[in-house]
Formats: structure tokens, sequence, C-alpha cells
């Protein structure tokens, strides 16, 4: 990489408009930009969620693996036309769902965020991933985007949501269920 970040500022943006990677540049509040920048609030809050759990935990690894793929997936964003994130990438997750869903028992009703530090934290980055599907579709329809960003993000706040139910099991919490009867004052 060499020494690409030798200066930090460069005035650049100062105008209200940022660098692709491409060389062009486009407003900072553009789609583009947004669906980017939530990308990088996404693999903010895994990094947050990693540090909840023991250096040896098994779910480090993937979520490591994850954070890989949203930087990626923000260089695909930072490159109109480009393409990183395939269906490969939407496989892993799919067996990687599977695999930690597999002892959960099903669900009757719907859950709420907590059960433990690490499933609340969980079930934030699950929300900004949703945020961030939204963003992208948006993005979508007002120029050309891969549909395997659109499809990876999706298969990741499922996994994300399944992470969490094992989180709040396994750190001793308990899922808290939404109770309509609750709801009411």
């Amino acid at each position: 990489m060499g020494n690409r970040l030798s200066k930090i500022y460069t005035r650049t943006g100062d105008d209200g408009s940022t660098g692709l990677a491409d060389g062009n540049r486009i407003a900072k509040n553009a789609q583009r930009v947004e669906a980017m920048g939530t990308a990088d609030e996404l693999n903010c809050h895994i990094g947050l969620l990693i540090e909840t759990l023991n250096s040896d935990d098994e779910l480090v690894e993937s979520l490591r693996r994850i954070q890989h793929h949203l930087f990626d997936l923000g260089g695909e964003f930072a490159i109109p036309g480009s393409r990183v994130i395939g269906d490969e990438h939407i496989e892993w997750l799919e067996g990687t769902l599977d695999r930690h869903n597999e002892g959960l028992p099903p669900l009757k009703n719907f859950v709420l965020p907590g059960g433990s530090p690490g499933a609340a934290q969980c079930h934030l980055a699950r929300a900004v991933c949703r945020r961030a599907e939204r963003v992208v579709v948006a993005l979508g329809h007002e120029d050309s985007i891969k549909t395997a960003s659109r499809h990876y993000l999706n298969r990741l706040s499922d996994l994300l949501f399944v992470i969490a139910r094992v989180l709040a099991r396994r750190e001793g919490g308990e899922e808290i269920l939404w109770e309509q009867k609750k709801s009411g004052l």
C-alpha cells in the first residue's frame, strides 16, 4: 500500500464533494456516499461487537471476515460499475447462518433487542445493516449497482439476528420476547 495516507487532510472536500476511487468527485450527500458511509458504520458496529467477545470466541473469525467483506463492499460502492461482492459471499453467509441457527429453538414471538451486552450490540449492528440495505436499494433506483451487494446485506442482517439469539443464550441472558399485552398503556 505504500504511503497512500501520508497526509490525512487534503482540503479537497471542503467544497462538500468527495472523491470516488475511480477519480470522479461527487457530493458528500449523494446516495452512493451514503451507501459507502453506512457500510463503514456497520463495520464499526461489528468491530464493537467483536470487542464484547473473548478473543478465542468462535464467532470472532466469522465477524472479522464480515468486516473484510464490508470494507470490500464500500470499495464496490466507491467504484461505480465494479463488483466485489458476489454469490460466493452470500453462500458463505447462508452456510454460517444455518450453522448457528441449528441449535436455536423456533420463535413464536418477535424478539426485542437485548438479552446480554453482546446480543444488544449485535441487534444494533443488525438495525444498521437493515438501514444499509435500504440505502443500497435507494442507490439502485438512481444508479446501477450489482444486486449481490443488496442480497449480501439482506443475508447479513439475518445472520446478525441469529448471532444475537446465540449470544443472548450463551452470555447467560435470555431473549426478550415481545408481548403484545405489554404494548398497551
